[in-house]
């Protein structure tokens, strides 16, 4: 397959503009787009590849797309701020180009082009289109380089030709397409130079041969700098991993167990081993740190910082501040007196609907991207994995808070439950470290806090609840 790609180039400027009123339309409707309530004010290409030529009966260009939004000023800064813009966050986006669209891709619409070198053309959403998400199972299959698009694979497993391509419906901040209940290719919507943790971790984890995350298959990234050879310098696009066909997701079962009365700590042990085995895993197969005085300090003020922006921006949450500072306060003490701990790479948003079951009940563990809205260097930081362990036991808060009344008694049972199979495999229960546990698990619920204050007030009170225990109040409603 001949190269065809262009950095930013006129070609790749025109072709953009050509593009721009049916992307300013198209882009904030998609769920994973992050620049909602902005206007956008330019798209600038980052990198044109025709993956398909246009003459084809169905071409298929990728784009990566760097857009710039204003800024949306406080409401106590100056009116010039209002003009100021962020540097602009970079989004791939796969476009199928067609004269006409049949019938059964309209809800892939993206619109008609009118001018420039697309005119005359349909473009659409182009993971929608079963032959065009073959062809991208077919890159992945065959390494190589396509402009600035590098394919590479892990010969070792087997890929077979011809699997029938269905996108999955649930988006989030990324796509993916399964691949004849055999593969899911995960393809990351808004892009940052580096690494993506989604195929580094899971690809380190793999050479350990823990068999509690599944194994890249075949990925793709892109050479955006000159001289970019290896998988940490470029800008990670897509993974493919073994799709584990009749799996069911830990919300899921967690809360049918809960509707129908049923126990749920067995599961919840075993998802604590589970967690155990790949932070073991991950501490050898990735550098770890010892936090001393002025690490812990360190964290320890970011947590403070992060209550104080969340206090000021959500008002039930100013009663419990003072309380909740405790928490980090007590853990900066201990760091001050010469209580050290030991950091590693971790899960970084660990919840009950990044862990699959599958019918045998053998746990796995996915989706390593952290928290997308945070910098990927965070991201990539090593954390203390009572992190993760703190993010879980605040998981099993939210599904027991999703029935009237609060089930309290579910939520404690289930919570030891997860530190006891934890201690099965890391010989330590979490829980006997309090200080730290508290710390990461008050700073989860302040993040929740004001998640759940902008995007779902309806929840606001599950986290809040949590927020008057952990501040120290008894009156927490059911002790959440």
């Amino acid at each position: 397959m001949s190269e065809a790609a262009t950095r930013p180039t006129a070609h790749a400027t025109a072709l953009l503009a050509s593009l721009d009123p049916l992307l300013r339309e198209w882009l904030p409707r998609q769920r994973w787009f992050a620049g909602k309530g902005r206007p956008i004010s330019a798209f600038e290409p980052v990198a044109v590849t025709e993956l398909l030529p246009r003459s084809s009966p169905a071409g298929l260009l990728h784009l990566l797309v760097r857009i710039r939004q204003p800024i949306v000023p406080a409401q106590d800064a100056p009116l010039e701020a209002a003009a100021a813009e962020r540097p602009g966050d970079c989004y791939q986006l796969l476009i199928g180009v067609r004269r006409t669209l049949p019938p059964q891709l309209a809800s892939a619409l993206i619109g008609h082009v009118t001018e420039g070198p697309l005119a005359g053309q349909t473009v659409y959403e182009a993971l929608h289109d079963p032959r065009l998400s073959a062809l991208l199972l077919e890159r992945l299959r065959m390494p190589g380089r396509h402009g600035v698009l590098r394919f590479e694979r892990d010969m070792s497993a087997g890929i077979p030709s011809g699997l029938t391509p269905r996108p999955l419906a649930a988006e989030q901040s990324n796509s993916s397409i399964v691949y004849g209940d055999t593969f899911i290719l995960k393809l990351f919507r808004r892009v940052v130079p580096g690494v993506n943790p989604d195929l580094e971790v899971p690809l380190h984890l793999a050479r350990q041969g823990c068999a509690r995350v599944p194994a890249p298959a075949a990925w793709f990234l892109a050479d955006l700098t000159s001289g970019a050879a290896t998988t940490d310098e470029a800008c990670g696009l897509g993974v493919l991993q073994p799709y584990l066909a009749g799996a069911e997701d830990g919300w899921e079962l967690a809360l049918r167990r809960l509707d129908k009365g049923e126990d749920f700590t067995g599961e919840a042990r075993a998802l604590g081993r589970a967690t155990a085995e790949v932070h073991a895993a991950l501490a050898a197969a990735l550098p770890t740190v010892t936090l001393g005085r002025v690490q812990v300090e360190r964290v320890a003020d970011a947590m403070a910082q992060r209550l104080a922006a969340a206090a000021q921006a959500v008002p039930a949450l100013r009663p419990y501040a003072p309380g909740l500072l405790t928490a980090f306060e007590a853990l900066a003490d201990l760091g001050g007196e010469g209580q050290s701990w030991t950091a590693q790479r971790v899960h970084g948003d660990l919840h009950l609907g990044q862990c699959l079951r599958s019918p045998d009940g053998h746990w796995s563990i996915i989706d390593f991207e952290g928290e997308p809205a945070r910098p990927l260097a965070e991201r990539r930081m090593p954390q203390p994995p009572v992190r993760d362990v703190a993010g879980m036991l605040r998981s099993f808060d939210y599904a027991a808070c999703t029935g009237e009344p609060w089930a309290a008694e579910w939520a404690a049972d289930c919570r030891a439950a997860y530190c006891v199979g934890y201690a099965d495999v890391a010989g330590l229960d979490p829980r006997t470290d309090p200080v730290l546990l508290r710390a990461h698990e008050t700073d989860k619920a302040v993040y929740e806090v004001l998640y759940e204050a902008r995007h779902r007030p309806d929840w606001l009170a599950v986290p809040l609840a949590a927020a008057r225990r952990l501040a120290g109040d008894g009156s927490a409603d059911a002790a959440l």
